[in-house]
């Protein structure tokens, strides 16, 4: 809080409205899926994964794209610190059965996980 030159508290003239408030990001994992719907401004809604399960990765080989189960995390360019807790980002590697594959989507963002197949088992 700033002081006034004398010395005195300043205080705010108003508290934070509904629209200026913030909240803690979801950040995804591999696990069994979990949906969050939240309400934002103007009545729409956004929808978040909070952990996933599965992905539909694109093989841009065939140009065909399949649903396939995500094993582990193998790394995450965007964070060290995501990479050591699992956290699923844009730009991120999976392990899936079909093989590598870089995340697309934004899945705290978009609440869909899209990816390519980067290599093949």
């Amino acid at each position: 809080m700033k002081r006034k030159a004398t010395g005195g508290r300043r205080h705010p003239h108003r508290g934070r409205r509904r629209y200026e408030r913030d909240r803690p990001p979801i950040e995804p994992v591999v696990g069994k899926t979990q949906v969050v719907v939240r309400r934002v401004r103007g009545g729409g809604v956004k929808v978040a994964l909070k952990a996933l399960e599965w992905v539909s990765v694109s093989d841009p080989s065939t140009g065909k794209t399949m649903r396939a189960k995500v094993l582990r995390l193998v790394k995450n360019p965007a964070s060290r610190d995501y990479e050591r807790r699992g956290v699923v980002t844009k730009g991120a590697v999976v392990e899936t059965e079909l093989g590598l594959v870089k995340i697309t989507s934004r899945p705290s963002q978009h609440g869909v996980a899209n990816g390519v197949l980067v290599t093949s088992r």
